[in-house]
């Protein structure tokens, strides 16, 4: 098994606008150490380390962590794809091989369409040449750009973070327009979607029958050959634990035969980011 989706961070390091005071549970450091007991409980071998903050220097210090710890088997970093040097920042960046993948972190941008803008054109195209994914860590109001995105980029692998953090909660069935965004960003072979997030998009109060019609919806418009399962730990101690969702997930996956189960859980996330076998 792999994590597809967890992050690490130190806050002394100084540059994370968040986590902050108003998620407690998680405003202290998290690393190799407090995962690696979780990973060893659930079975999981590697793990996808992501960004968590839109700083260089804190690519840097993930792609120094995964270099002294074994069980990841990838970073997604950040870098301005705006930025007049941003190609020459991703060459650095990638000189390292354990850099899979870039995340703008677009969920933050007040521009709905920013990462439609020409100055992004170059960085984007550069990231397809070298075989770099691409993080898409939006809502709902971006699922039409990132089709517009995926289209004028179809050699650049495009992986949707949290299933583009859907309304869910409460009973609500799946909104309209989410379902037909995510179908149509399913047409496109380039696009895929992660299984994750799902939980601390409610808070602690989920319960399974606020998840099982997204996630069959997600299943149903990718297949499990296009769909990765992620933690998003520690962000999911806010509604959770590491291994309880684990358990969720295989929930929402038991109408899937071993083999897409294996995909899931393990062979998407090995094919989208080019890994290895551990």
């Amino acid at each position: 098994m792999i994590d597809a989706h967890q992050h690490f961070w130190r806050l002394d390091r100084g540059d994370y606008d968040w986590p902050n005071a108003s998620v407690s549970a998680i405003f202290r450091d998290f690393g190799p150490a407090d995962l690696a007991p979780l990973l060893a409980a659930a079975g999981v071998r590697q793990t996808v380390l992501v960004q968590a903050t839109p700083t260089v220097t804190e690519t840097e210090y993930l792609l120094g962590l995964a270099r002294d710890t074994s069980f990841v088997a990838g970073v997604v970093g950040w870098v301005d794809l705006t930025a007049a040097d941003a190609v020459a920042v991703i060459d650095r960046l990638r000189a390292d091989p354990a850099l899979k993948g870039l995340r703008p972190m677009l969920q933050s941008i007040a521009e709905t369409d920013w990462i439609l803008q020409s100055a992004a054109d170059l960085a984007l195209r550069h990231m397809a040449a070298t075989g770099l994914r691409f993080d898409a860590l939006i809502q709902p109001r971006h699922l039409s750009t990132l089709a517009t995105l995926a289209r004028r980029h179809p050699d650049l692998p495009i992986v949707i973070d949290h299933m583009a953090k859907p309304r869910m909660g409460g009973g609500q069935a799946p909104d309209a327009n989410w379902r037909t965004g995510i179908a149509a960003l399913a047409a496109l072979p380039n696009v895929w979607c992660k299984l994750s997030g799902m939980i601390t998009e409610i808070g602690p109060s989920w319960a399974s029958s606020d998840l099982a019609a997204h996630a069959a919806h997600v299943l149903d418009c990718f297949g499990p050959g296009r769909v990765m399962w992620g933690s998003d730990w520690p962000v999911v101690n806010l509604a959770g634990d590491y291994g309880g969702w684990l358990t969720q997930a295989h929930a929402l996956a038991v109408g899937l035969s071993p083999a897409e189960t294996a995909q899931l859980f393990d062979g998407t996330a090995r094919a989208f980011y080019g890994l290895g076998q551990p």
